[in-house]
């Protein structure tokens, strides 16, 4: 009777259900305010596409409204109140956070003319994260609940660096998106230089190396374009001009950031460096082959970041 008891007991398990999403509202209010006016972004950056149920022009500034609050939810779980202070080091540590980042985002755009580029990060970034928590939404009300969200969240995820990069591409393209906008009055004509600002700390984020990345690979891409023979000289000389102006526009980047590299990573780079050499010292490789991969061991050495000895 006893052992009839306890297996009783041990089958009813945590609960499920609508029960089991109350207790998680209850103790988790603002994740599950931000789940839900994530939710509410995405909704209304498709209405500002599909003006069929709302005004574009109000779906466009609700939608930033939207993300502004977000960002302070955000903001206020990564730095409480008790620690807020009119101060330099917290003025430097408020603007490392990524959600200060996309507040003053929101902020920047309120006064200017609703356009998809605007609002093409913020949804791709509500999109992606309320998607990851109701994954915890599903699991609160049962492993099995709903497998067609489950599937539908799973390909999300799956797909989330590439979400996160054409993120980082929106970023990028609306700064001289914002020149243009500016020009032509469809925002103010400090919005250029206020935008400068905030793409300098997304190009500096800590937690989000997206858009640094994707500055390298446009430079790659630029240059490669430029010495492409079929280019013209004076564009090459353009582009060549522009990639240089962007790169000393670019903020300086603290040595120690780049210093926080796996172990696996910096292993991995010194065996390749030592197959590259053996295969350069191989006598049956050419000598202008041996000299190339020399040379592009040196030049991989060169741009490698400096460690320190206790490491």
């Amino acid at each position: 009777m006893a052992d009839q008891q306890n297996a009783q007991a041990g089958d009813a398990g945590p609960p499920k259900g609508i029960p089991a999403f109350k207790a998680h509202v209850a103790a988790n209010k603002i994740d599950v305010a931000m789940w839900a006016i994530r939710l509410l972004t995405v909704t209304l950056v498709l209405g500002y596409i599909f003006p069929f149920f709302i005004n574009a022009e109000s779906a466009f500034y609700k939608a930033l409204l939207a993300n502004a609050a977000i960002s302070a939810l955000r903001l206020h779980q990564r730095i409480p109140a008790r620690e807020i202070a009119l101060s330099r080091e917290f003025l430097t540590r408020l603007f490392l956070e990524d959600s200060a980042h996309y507040l003053f985002y929101s902020l920047v755009f309120m006064n200017a003319t609703p356009n998809l580029l605007i609002l093409l990060p913020v949804f791709l970034f509500a999109f992606l994260h309320s998607a990851s928590y109701s994954l915890t939404i599903l699991d609160t009300l049962g492993q099995n609940s709903i497998p067609i969200a489950r599937l539908l969240i799973a390909l999300v995820e799956f797909k989330s660096r590439d979400i996160l990069i054409y993120a980082a591409f929106a970023e990028l393209l609306l700064f001289p998106a914002v020149v243009v906008m500016a020009f032509f009055g469809y925002c103010g004509l400090l919005t250029p230089f206020v935008y400068y600002y905030f793409v300098s700390w997304r190009y500096t984020s800590r937690r989000n190396p997206y858009t640094r990345n994707t500055c390298r690979e446009l430079r790659v891409l630029a240059e490669r374009v430029a010495a492409w023979p079929r280019t013209p000289a004076v564009a090459s000389r353009g582009i060549l001009a522009a990639v240089g102006l962007v790169c000393r526009m670019a903020p300086p980047m603290e040595v120690q950031q780049y210093l926080h590299i796996s172990p696996y990573t910096r292993n991995t780079c010194r065996e390749l460096r030592v197959l590259a050499e053996r295969v350069a010292a191989w006598p049956r490789t050419p000598a202008v082959a041996s000299r190339g991969i020399l040379a592009a061991v040196g030049l991989v050495c060169r741009m490698a970041p400096p460690m320190e000895i206790q490491q």
